[in-house]
């Protein structure tokens, strides 16, 4: 596997940001993790909000605090993947989606990106005082599954997502 970094963004990756964001927008792909990568059109704006969702005393109403990485290949500083670490759960959080989002670079998928990014955000999580970690990934998605999988997940059940109305799988992993 390609050599990887776990970075928080900063302007220095913006133009890589902004072709990532593009990427998942041509392919009509979510961008599940990415902090509301998909409604900033500019990179200063999303890195603001980025920046304003790691504290309580300014991360937007009806959310936890929250810390953005991401994934970047060292031979060419390309971001292959992002990945976000929610240092509490909301009941929604709890019910849905847990304490980690992700997604990989569509061109990137079936490399081990999303699996590399999740083992090596665990210690992360520990750091914060997060020693179960929720993860949840559509019924469907085979690719999230195993990744979790791989990762220590133990499955916990399948649950509606009344909003986007989708079957979600949550698994937890023991840190």
């Amino acid at each position: 596997m390609e050599k990887l970094k776990l970075i928080e963004p900063t302007m220095e990756y913006s133009c890589e940001i902004q072709n990532f964001r593009q990427e998942f927008l041509d392919c009509g792909d979510s961008l599940d993790g990415c902090g509301s990568l998909e409604r900033f059109e500019r990179c200063e704006d999303w890195l603001e909000q980025v920046e304003r969702c790691k504290k309580w005393e300014t991360v937007p109403k009806n959310w936890v605090p929250a810390t953005q990485f991401i994934c970047v290949r060292e031979s060419d500083g390309k971001v292959v993947g992002v990945i976000q670490v929610r240092h509490e759960l909301s009941d929604y959080l709890r019910n849905y989606a847990g304490h980690i989002g992700y997604s990989v670079r569509p061109s990137e998928r079936r490399k081990g990106y999303a699996a590399w990014m999740l083992q090596n955000v665990l210690p992360y999580c520990k750091s914060l005082g997060i020693h179960d970690v929720m993860v949840s990934c559509l019924a469907d998605n085979e690719g999230s599954r195993r990744t979790i999988l791989r990762s220590g997940g133990v499955y916990d059940g399948t649950v509606r997502e009344s909003r986007e109305d989708v079957l979600l799988e949550k698994y937890w992993i023991h840190i």
